[in-house]
């Protein structure tokens, strides 16, 4: 997949993960507590019942989230366009993947951002090769679950050695 917009979220390919998998807390951000993998209870299909009026409902929190297009690439990419709503045998796995997918897809702005960098020939290469494997590789649920403990740390593991480029 090396489509430029790879992180761009579209909820209308996607199956209100968002609205599912995450918590939140009461506070200035969210009018009530929710629970990961508790729908949230403005959630009317894959819709949101209040999204024109979420600040005034006090959900400022779910107008700042982007999932960077972890969403829609899970339903589609992952699931094949399957939904939990439709097939609840699918929420914990949907969940699962919408987490690991969060990930890559960090992962993907994190080196897309490092192209700014000065860095070395060796340095901008790895950072390309990372990119490619990350949005040209067509994830499964297993491996989006073994993502952080494997290509992830790697990942992280190289970024921790880029400090040198940074200003002092």
């Amino acid at each position: 997949m090396t489509d430029d917009n790879i992180l761009a979220t579209d909820c209308s390919r996607c199956a209100a993960l968002c609205c599912l998998a995450l918590a939140f807390d009461k506070g200035d951000d969210f009018a009530f507590d929710k629970n990961p993998g508790e729908p949230c209870r403005n959630l009317s299909g894959h819709q949101c019942s209040i999204h024109d009026r979420l600040t005034a409902e006090g959900f400022p929190g779910c107008v700042a989230y982007d999932c960077l297009g972890a969403g829609n690439r899970v339903v589609q990419e992952v699931f094949a366009g399957r939904s939990w709503q439709k097939d609840p045998q699918l929420t914990r796995p949907m969940m699962e993947a919408f987490s690991g997918m969060r990930e890559v897809h960090k992962r993907i702005d994190l080196l897309r951002a490092a192209e700014t960098l000065p860095l070395s020939g060796k340095d901008d290469q790895a950072r390309r090769d990372y990119l490619a494997r990350l949005e040209q590789h067509r994830w499964s649920g297993a491996e989006l679950n073994d993502f952080e403990v494997g290509l992830a740390l790697e990942i992280d593991l190289w970024f921790h050695g880029l400090r040198g480029y940074l200003p002092g």
